[in-house]
Formats: C-alpha cells, structure tokens, sequence
C-alpha cells in the first residue's frame, strides 16, 4: 500500500504556531555555507506557512557537536534563510526555555524564527520524552519536512509527534511520493542502478528491489563482489568477502535480472597520478585494482536507462570524486538525464555525483536524505513518517 500523510495543506494554520523541522544540515566552509540546496529545498513548505499567516517556528541539527559549539551554530543558516526568504528571520539563543518561549510568544503571524542547533543537547538524539515535550510546548501543530533525518528516531523528528499533532511538509510529500510511488506503482520497464563500495551497505536494498524491478544494474566496488561469486579473478579491487555467499545466492535466484558490468578501468592504485587501462571483466590482472565500470558497460547501461519507465539510481559506478575514474558515474548520470522515464536519485554520494555534473536539474528527484532513502528502499517505515498523521 502506498503510503499517504496528511500535509500542511490538510490543516488550518492561520494564526498558529507550527513548528517545522528542517534538514538544515548544511556543509560549512570557514563558516559559510558552501552549498544551500537543503535550505532551498524547504522553501515551499516555509513560504506556504507565512502567507498562510501561521507563527513559523523553525529547527534543525548541523553537524554532531558534543554540547554547545559556537562553529556549529544556525546563525549561517539564518542569514542564508533570511536572503532567500527576503525577509529577517532571527535566530533564537537556544531551542528550549524561558527566552525562546518569549520570543514565540512575540512571533506575529506571518513572521518566522529560527531555533538554535538542536543537538547542542544530547536529549535530542536519545529521543528524550522531557525534552520533545519541552520543544512542543512551543507549538500547537507540528511538521516535519526534514526527509534526510526521518530515518532516525529523535525528540525531534519523532518524540514531538507524540505532544502535538503532525503533518508532512511539501519536501517529506514529495520523497514520499517519489520514492514511495517507485516502489509501490512504477512505470515499467522498472529498473535499478545500484552501485557504492560494498555489499552489506545494500543487502536489504537489493532484497527488497529485486522482487519489484525488471532489471539490476550492479557498478561501483561491490561489483567485485558478485564477479568473485561467479568464479573471476578480481586482482586487488574491493571484495566484501562476508557477503560473497549472499552474493551467489542472489545470482542463483535472481540472475536473469542482475547485469554485472562487461568491462573495467584498472590501474596499479586508486590515485589522480594513476596510470588507467580498461579490461574485459575476466581479464582483470592480479596485481591492479578496480576503480570504475569501462565505456562498453556504460553503453550497456545507458541503453538499459533510456528504455525504462521508471529508474531509481542509489551508488556510484566509481570512484567518481578522481577524474580518472569518474566516467561511470557521469555516464549514468547523463543516460538518466536524457531518459524519458521516471528517474530517481538516492541521497547521499549519489546525489553529491549528480550535482558535481550539473545534471541534477534534469533528474525527476533527487533526494534529500542518504540514509533514510537507502531504508526507505529497504521497505522500512522510517520513524520520522511513521509519526505523522495519516491522510
């Protein structure tokens, strides 16, 4: 069954505190921010809440500071917020307390404040009843658009949900749905690209896709893995040698859907200075590495990408972030932007690949969370949503 939450357009919030939970976890370079996507991407939930005259109450987590960290402060955060926005959005002191409560209590409709770093208390990883109480006091409904979290159960991305009542963002509808949709009702041919160092990080990912998907394409590091499992010297590439049996086991039950790739680029080190060749897949010489799927697999794959209804793309074919070995990805990455189907790419490497090539624009999604969109294609109801209420 496909999942379905209520959103923010499924309640009145004129005139209410709405407390939002966002992923403004963003990558700081000397205290800037070097890349505000995620705070771009909660921009139409925020917008909607102001001109529909609610008391926006914003917060996040940034980075995993032991305590208070001043380097790890929102205030980057609340400047960007405030551009983008065109409006000031201050940030609080703290996210709990006397003067945060006075400062929600002076918050006009149509007016936004910003919370500071969640995780400068420990309470708010170990899920803390007090303190998820604490925070909803603050509010009357509560909203969580923070889909990069939703995998983990903390006071504020699950515990809150217990005191107010809780409703997606138009971010957390859209992951749902995209993902969601892929899974439960794809357009077909339904095909996945899967790819990332090793096996274990995807075992329950590639169980749970290949009762679903009409094809596998298998890239990236864990390929070695699964050339090992049918007999072929894999030299010194990446082997993930406690999931060789799954890997067999897989191949046995499933192999007319798996594709491996036919070739490979090889080199004596993984290194910007390495000297690269390409070999067959069975000609893989004992002393070099695999460090990328070669230019007869990735037209291989290309051609499966153009023909499928719907793609869902979770790993690198390489080691994308050296050159040398960066093909694969953006070999991917352009059959999907000129697929005509529905594509979909998993967060994490994956999405940090599309963005790198400047393709992301062209995918149909790209989601926001690493973790929790690999367990949303595990089939995991992920905390963060369970919480919510249903539609």
């Amino acid at each position: 069954m496909p999942i379905r939450k209520k959103t923010v357009r499924d309640i009145d919030v004129s005139g209410k505190r709405v407390f939002v939970r966002c992923d403004f976890n963003v990558p700081l370079e000397n205290g800037k921010i070097s890349d505000d996507r995620r705070i771009r991407e909660s921009l139409p939930t925020i917008r909607y809440l102001l001109e529909n005259n609610a008391r926006v109450i914003l917060a996040s987590h940034l980075g995993r500071p032991k305590g208070y960290d001043s380097k790890l402060s929102l205030k980057p955060v609340a400047v960007r917020l405030s551009e983008l926005l065109n409006r000031e959005v201050p940030l609080a002191p703290d996210c709990i307390g006397e003067e945060v409560e006075e400062l929600v209590a002076k918050l006009e409709p149509g007016g936004a404040l910003l919370l500071e770093n969640l995780r400068f208390h420990e309470e708010e990883e170990a899920n803390d009843p007090q303190f998820a109480m604490l925070l909803s006091k603050l509010a009357d409904i509560y909203v969580n658009d923070a889909f990069g979290t939703a995998h983990r159960a903390h006071a504020s991305t699950e515990g809150i949900g217990h005191f107010l009542p809780a409703v997606a963002g138009f971010l957390m509808e859209k992951e749902i749905e995209f993902l969601g949709g892929a899974l439960e009702n794809p357009k077909r041919p339904f095909l996945a690209v899967l790819g990332g160092a090793k096996v274990k990080d995807k075992i329950k990912v590639i169980e749970n896709l290949l009762g679903k998907v009409d094809r596998m394409l298998i890239g990236g590091g864990m390929m070695f893995t699964f050339y090992k499992a049918i007999g072929l010297e894999i030299g010194k590439s990446l082997l993930d040698e406690a999931n060789l049996d799954f890997a067999k086991r897989i191949l046995k039950e499933h192999g007319e859907k798996i594709i491996l790739p036919s070739d490979v680029v090889v080199a004596k080190e993984i290194s910007e200075t390495a000297e690269t060749h390409v070999v067959d897949k069975e000609q893989i010489p004992s002393e070099e590495i695999g460090g990328d799927i070669g230019p007869k697999s990735r037209d291989e794959f290309a051609s499966h990408i153009h023909s499928a209804g719907t793609v869902i793309w979770n790993g690198p074919m390489g080691v994308f972030e050296i050159e040398k070995f960066s093909e694969g990805t953006r070999a991917i990455a352009e059959a999907m932007a000129s697929c005509g189907g529905v594509t979909i790419v998993g967060g994490g490497d994956t999405a940090a690949a599309v963005e790198k090539f400047g393709l992301a624009e062209k995918m149909t999604h790209v989601s926001t969370g690493g973790g929790a969109s690999l367990e949303f294609l595990e089939g995991k109801l992920l905390p963060g949503v369970a919480i919510l209420q249903d539609a």
